[in-house]
């Protein structure tokens, strides 16, 4: 859990814009609920939907969508979630970023096709419970409504490049934090932190919750990224300096 927000305000911070990037088969409408709140604390915002129903489009246009909606924007903090950790890093080869976060995430090896993910990580060795149901598997902990909503607006995953090669060649020199949850029924807890420390050396950061923590714990979820962001130096002017997140 986060622990309580400090007393020092920032004088002259840089304000960190927040890049959103969501996941298999969704929209940016994902991330509405967090990206509120953090423009309410004065930041800006960007959360834009990839192309991803378009048989055409693959990891480079994903990550070209990203970028033009950043546009010329400076101090970019990139957030990924789950299959959007694919275009995270190729991100960074587009625009200046500050920091990438990568939520519940698929962590890629330099040139791993996203298809071939599960088999690359050993997936199928994790012992852990099936679901057959998309609330069940994504939405255990999401309030009913915001769960069907998010289901109506959920679009289909073209698969059609997915077994393409990703182009990134080295994980990008950005300072990078993994965030997951206790409860995630997709990405299991043990599964993540075995492959993030596998594949980048990093312990992640922990979150109670399920897959979709931006509809289940907004608030919770905004505190972390604004912790996260104060760290690399990005709060806007006055805005007092949160502590950073505590341990687990």
């Amino acid at each position: 859990m986060a622990v309580p927000v400090g007393i020092e305000a920032a004088e002259g911070g840089r304000m960190a814009t927040f890049v959103f990037i969501h996941g298999a088969g969704d929209v940016g409408w994902y991330w509405h609920l967090v990206a509120a709140e953090l423009r309410e604390r004065g930041y800006d915002t960007v959360a834009p939907d990839l192309p991803c129903d378009d048989d055409s489009a693959g990891l480079p246009e994903y990550a070209d969508t990203v970028a033009a909606a950043a546009d010329d924007r400076a101090d970019l903090v990139v957030v990924a979630q789950s299959l959007g950790g694919f275009t995270a890093p190729l991100v960074c080869d587009r625009v200046p970023v500050a920091l990438l976060v990568l939520v519940a995430p698929m962590i890629p090896a330099p040139g791993e096709a996203p298809a071939g993910y599960w088999s690359g990580t050993r997936y199928e060795q994790e012992v852990r419970e099936r679901y057959d149901d998309a609330i069940a598997l994504f939405y255990q902990d999401v309030p009913p409504e915001l769960a069907a909503e998010a289901l109506k607006r959920a679009r289909g995953q073209s698969e059609a490049r997915l077994g393409e090669p990703s182009p990134l060649r080295a994980w990008p020199d950005v300072s990078t934090r993994i965030l997951i949850c206790r409860d995630d029924r997709l990405c299991p807890p043990g599964f993540l932190r075995r492959v993030a420390r596998e594949r980048l050396g990093i312990t992640p950061d922990e979150i109670d919750g399920g897959h979709t923590p931006a509809l289940s714990r907004p608030h919770e979820l905004a505190d972390r990224l604004e912790a996260y962001a104060a760290g690399q130096g990005l709060i806007p002017t006055g805005r007092r300096r949160p502590s950073r997140p505590a341990a687990g």
